[in-house]
């Protein structure tokens, strides 16, 4: 049980920079009655300067004549990652790209590389492939995101280390592969999103205690840990679900800062709240207030995809469910442990305010560098 606890308390402590997952975005253009495709990938300029070295000056700014100083190299180097073919098996053929333009646009985590291209198939596709490579070597748990254009339906998907190529097919089966890949971008999301878990750890770690008598108390039975769980996970799902579908749809718009800065926040005043609860009796309700702001969080890797319509639907469906499941995985994780644990000293008068204290002070240094 010890050996519980402790693993508890270095995973509330453990240091991290809460950030936006490695993401890059690309549009595809096509059309069955003409072999020439059009595209565009946005890349981080974090992500390209581990590949070439943007900043020649090395002054830790990198300026839009250093990243255009760049351009051969992203024709020679960077562009080659991403192969396009028209058909597919043994009569698939290459469709060659070229780089045709060069921007810099922001995007709500930064600044990326635009990098515009066009290619000509050898005949007018019906179904093109995509091979996507960029980064992996470096970052594996990078994703690149994909919104296709063909005849005027949109499919989107996600490439990622374990599935690097897609044949972009718009009926179903296609459409249940992409949507397959939502779901586990939407868990890869939450799983490497620190401020995320250690916010909804702040929610859970009174969950199994009762506060009586100016002290926490064990709760007496699972049943009322697990109605107090389901409360605070009902509460928080229904808010950040809802959010996350307004920025997701363009509805909600709101500077990335502020709002990676309020995330911080909240995680800060949900540690805080385990130090003073009499003050926050209703857990669920602070879950349900402070989710509004996660599901902005959340939102912020399909709002760059620039879904329209119906082209949205499943992949809001599958990211969401994706966030769901992840943060079903951790509360399974951690309230049977929990639980077990919650009457000893070393969990009520330890592991509780000191994790809490630790992770108010890594809130705090969050909402320093964001607000900077």
């Amino acid at each position: 049980m010890k050996h519980c606890l402790i693993l508890m308390l270095l995973l509330a402590c453990a240091p991290a920079l809460a950030h936006k997952p490695s993401d890059s975005y690309l549009t595809l253009n096509s059309a069955s009655s003409s072999p020439q495709i059009t595209g565009r990938w946005d890349i981080a300029l974090r992500d390209l300067q581990l590949v070439i070295d943007l900043d020649s000056n090395n002054d830790g700014n990198i300026t839009w004549g250093e990243l255009r100083n760049r351009q051969p190299e992203l024709a020679q180097q960077i562009l080659p990652m991403l192969t396009v073919q028209t058909g597919q098996g043994e009569t698939a053929q290459p469709c060659p790209l070229t780089l045709t333009g060069l921007q810099a646009n922001d995007h709500v985590d930064g600044t990326y590389a635009a990098l515009h291209f066009q290619g000509t198939c050898p005949a007018a596709p019906s179904q093109l492939g995509v091979h996507y490579r960029f980064l992996f070597d470096r970052d594996p748990s990078h994703h690149g995101l994909l919104r296709s254009n063909h005849d005027g339906v949109e499919l989107a998907v996600t490439f990622s280390d374990n599935q690097r190529r897609h044949q972009l097919d718009t009926s179903g089966a296609g459409q249940w592969q992409a949507f397959q890949g939502f779901v586990h971008q939407g868990i890869h999301h939450i799983l490497i999103g620190y401020d995320h878990i250690l916010f909804l750890l702040t929610l859970l770690f009174p969950a199994v205690l009762v506060w009586q008598r100016g002290a926490w108390q064990p709760a007496p039975t699972m049943r009322g840990a697990l109605t107090q769980t389901l409360a605070i996970v009902t509460a928080f799902t229904v808010t950040h679900s809802l959010t996350l579908a307004l920025a997701t749809l363009g509805i909600i718009t709101l500077p990335a800062w502020l709002v990676e800065s309020a995330i911080a926040l909240t995680v800060a005043l949900g540690a805080a709240a385990n130090l003073l609860p009499g003050l926050f009796p209703k857990r669920w309700i602070m879950a349900f207030v402070f989710g509004l702001v996660h599901g902005l969080g959340f939102a912020s890797v399909l709002a760059d995809l620039g879904l329209m319509g119906d082209g949205i639907v499943l992949p809001l469906l599958g990211f969401n469910i994706g966030v769901e499941l992840g943060q079903i995985a951790i509360v399974l994780l951690f309230v049977p442990l929990a639980y077990l644990a919650r009457d000893t000293a070393l969990y009520k008068r330890v592991f509780v305010p000191v994790g809490s204290v630790a992770i108010m002070v890594l809130a705090g240094v969050w909402l320093v560098e964001r607000l900077s």
